[in-house]
């Protein structure tokens, strides 16, 4: 029961850290970044994400598996969208 909790609540919480700004790659496609510029964007933009996924999970207190399973679905949704 307490496993069903919490996989519900993590994907409320990814659902809402997607929520809450554009994907990665929304944002190279309006800023028409192409080759190098474009990878070099993106790269970074993940980081920032998974380093915003890190910061979210902490401070919902979520550890072990289920943070590693948050920031990895959290990180994905905010690159792709």
């Amino acid at each position: 029961m307490k496993r069903l909790i919490l996989i519900a609540a993590l994907f409320s919480f990814a659902a809402a850290a997607q929520a809450q700004g554009a994907s990665c790659t929304t944002t190279s496609t309006e800023k028409k970044l192409s080759g190098a510029a474009k990878n070099s964007f993106m790269k970074k933009c993940e980081t920032d994400a998974k380093t915003s996924c890190t910061t979210q999970a902490d401070e919902k207190k979520i550890y072990g598996a289920a943070k590693n399973s948050f920031v990895k679905k959290c990180t994905k949704d905010a690159v792709a969208g």
